[in-house]
């Protein structure tokens, strides 16, 4: 199949909407006149399968990561692996803080991207992918050079006691940012592939950079073959040896052309004013949105860490395994995303809502299946990563939560991608400034200091998802999202 036709969905066979998006804010489950009701779960499916499999194995990665460090020192000395898992930890906060800028960016790229997909407009694409290249490079380029010479005040900011622990987890920190860039210009490519539905494209180098990724852990973390045996600092030096591997490939792929997206260097990359102002106004909320969730996020683990090493350590693995079944409301936002985008571009609000409604149903039927697994086999996952009874028997207790949490943040996982592809992001920064910057850190600094200890923190993360996956279906529901028009709409 060729790559133009494989971008193609029902939407592209339906004609222009003729109504204004303001009209009818009723949000129903409604399937439009002449489509039915397996083509838009193709179609959902189409997109989102390869995401799903894509930030899956990344996440299988991470998890493979964790796991070898947590195995430096063998069974004789667990120690060691509970002091590489929170060093290791303690970076996840100030690394997502310093990725703010490009991701919400790239927010704006995914809605403005498959909204000209929407349009047909491939040379209006392809300008908004070479000014967010631009925008990414510029800024992440400044963020890595705070983040290599800040690394350790970072860290010790975190809540780092141990000499040890600190060492490390600078060293681990200091690697990241030397790949950053790459990290970074690679994401951008990704967020305008997935928004004209060539998630497939992604998934290959992604996986293809993940396999690197586990090789060289394997070589660097202990030693194997020669290489040096660099512990924590090699599994972060691996990290960054698969994403060169991966920016290449997407770059390779983006020169080439995908039959509507190619970047063309010689039209250049001047900033254009309308489509930064585009951005900006989509992005800049998502940007909040993340300022405040990594401020939130931020002040949760500091409180997490006044509980110790091995507390720290066993929040660390379950946070890790949480992120796994984030992989499948992750991959349907995914398609809520390019689906709302491309449906709205195309003033098609009933097929927006078709297959928003849709992606939800279909990413609770996952969300469900992965509970099961949390419930039955949650200390087994958790004994994978270190051999201490402590953290085993905590952490079999802590995936009950993680169970619990299934459906709702696979819920609002998915319809926040759904508001985003129209371009709605104010309200999802709100909802995240209520939810994660004051009820989850307020609640666990009231719950960790009692007897609950980190059961206590975890109470306060099911009570920020449960209130936020409230707040944004029920922006949804209001329709407000098909007010949203773009400057050149006006």
């Amino acid at each position: 199949m060729k790559t133009n036709e494989r971008l193609m969905t029902t939407l592209d066979r339906l004609p222009y909407g003729e109504e204004s998006l303001s009209e009818n804010l009723k949000v129903t489950k409604k399937i439009p006149s002449g489509i039915k009701s397996s083509e838009l779960y193709r179609d959902i499916i189409r997109i989102a399968w390869p995401s799903f499999v894509e930030l899956l194995l990344t996440q299988l990665t991470s998890m493979a990561d964790l796991m070898m460090v947590g195995a430096m020192g063998g069974k004789t000395n667990p120690e060691i692996g509970t002091q590489a898992l929170a060093a290791v930890g303690l970076t996840t906060q100030p690394k997502f803080l310093l990725m703010t800028a490009f991701i919400a960016m790239n927010t704006g790229i995914t809605a403005l991207v498959a909204r000209n997909k929407g349009t047909n407009d491939s040379k209006q694409a392809n300008l908004v992918v070479r000014q967010g290249l631009l925008f990414t490079f510029v800024a992440t380029l400044l963020l890595s050079i705070l983040g290599f010479f800040f690394a350790k005040p970072l860290v010790l900011f975190m809540g780092s006691t141990e000499a040890i622990v600190t060492k490390w987890a600078t060293q681990y920190l200091q690697i990241q940012m030397i790949g950053f860039l790459s990290f970074a210009l690679n994401s951008t490519i990704t967020a305008a592939l997935r928004a004209v539905g060539d998630s497939r494209t992604c998934m290959i180098y992604n996986l293809i950079a993940n396999i690197v990724n586990v090789i060289f852990n394997w070589l660097l973390i202990f030693g194997h073959f020669g290489f040096p045996e660099m512990g924590v600092a090699g599994a972060s030096l691996a990290t960054v040896i698969g994403q060169f591997v991966a920016f290449f490939i997407a770059l390779g792929v983006l020169l080439r052309g995908n039959g509507f997206l190619k970047l063309e260097c010689k039209l250049g990359f001047m900033p254009n004013k309308l489509v930064l102002v585009n951005m900006l106004n989509i992005g800049l909320p998502a940007m909040i949105e993340q300022l405040l969730m990594r401020a939130g996020m931020i002040i949760f683990a500091k409180t997490v860490a006044s509980l110790g090493t091995t507390a720290y350590a066993t929040h660390q693995v379950c946070m890790n395994i949480q992120a796994l079944s984030f992989m499948t409301g992750q991959a349907f936002a995914v398609s809520a995303t390019t689906l709302m985008g491309q449906s709205l571009g195309k003033r098609r609000t009933d097929m927006a809502q078709a297959y928003c409604s849709r992606t939800r149903i279909v990413g609770l039927c996952f969300s469900a299946l992965l509970a099961l697994v949390f419930i039955f086999f949650g200390g087994n996952i958790v004994g994978l990563y270190n051999s201490d009874p402590n953290i085993i028997k905590m952490g079999g207790h802590i995936m009950l939560f993680v169970a619990f949490l299934q459906p709702f943040q696979s819920s609002q996982f998915i319809i926040a991608g759904g508001l985003r592809g129209a371009g709605d992001t104010k309200a999802t920064a709100i909802f995240t400034f209520i939810t994660v910057l004051l009820i989850r850190p307020i609640v666990a600094i009231c719950l960790v200091s009692t007897s609950l200890g980190l059961y206590g923190a975890w109470i306060a993360m099911a009570t920020d998802q449960i209130v936020r996956s409230a707040l944004v279906l029920w922006r949804y529901n209001s329709g407000k999202w098909k007010t949203i028009k773009l400057k050149s709409e006006q």
